[in-house]
């Protein structure tokens, strides 16, 4: 037998912890993740309160178990785009529609901070994952240097570089292009271009665009 095979034991629990964090996410679709309750999840399963502890000591773990899972799902969907050969554009097209497939789960890790809750230093690591895959696409784009203020100031500021050899332009035009596409995605998300009549869709391509222009 494996010796790295997981037990029955370990087994079960990864499934009832599996069930849990889903039920959880159908619980923040409808009462947003401040309102989360490990107790209604344990009605839910048919479980008693002190059971369902036995899986998540509690609230907060339960939370930084579906921030790690959202950030890993991201991370491993960009890495996978770019593997395959994406570039910048195609990049950007799979965050939105990683985001467009579950916008709660977009909106628990860029979304509004949850109240009383601090996430653990591991989960920015995850996070980093995302953008050392966007400075290596951009690295790739051969970025060319700009007298911008903030690339200056960010010359002195590459702790958060994965890779040290990453030329501080491209390190500028990836966080630039993070937050400018996730401002839009943000927007259309929350819904606040559906009274204006426009296609947030073009909208995208346009900033895109607009980025992506020598």
């Amino acid at each position: 037998m494996d010796g790295d095979a997981a037990s029955p034991r370990e087994r079960y629990r990864a499934q009832v912890q599996g069930e849990i964090k889903q039920h959880a996410w159908e619980q923040i679709a409808t009462t947003g993740v401040s309102a989360l309750s490990l107790k209604a999840i344990a009605k839910h399963l048919g479980m008693s309160g002190p059971a369902l502890y036995r899986y998540f000591a509690g609230r907060d773990e339960l939370i930084t178990a579906l921030i790690r899972d959202a950030y890993r799902s991201l991370a491993d969907t960009l890495r996978a785009a770019y593997d395959s050969g994406a570039e910048v554009a195609g990049l950007a097209h799979a965050v939105r529609d990683w985001a467009q497939s579950d916008p709660h789960r977009y909106f628990l890790i860029y979304g509004t901070p949850v109240p009383g809750y601090h996430a653990p230093a591991d989960t920015t690591a995850i996070s980093n994952e995302i953008m050392t895959v966007l400075t290596g696409a951009f690295r790739e784009a051969g970025v060319p240097p700009s007298d911008s203020p903030f690339e200056a100031h960010l010359d002195g500021h590459r702790q958060w570089a994965a890779d040290p050899s990453v030329p501080t332009a491209a390190l500028r035009r990836a966080l630039s292009f993070w937050t400018r596409l996730h401002g839009v995605l943000s927007l259309e998300l929350a819904g606040h271009f559906a009274g204006m009549g426009i296609d947030p869709a073009l909208l995208f391509a346009d900033e895109l665009d607009d980025l992506l222009r020598p």
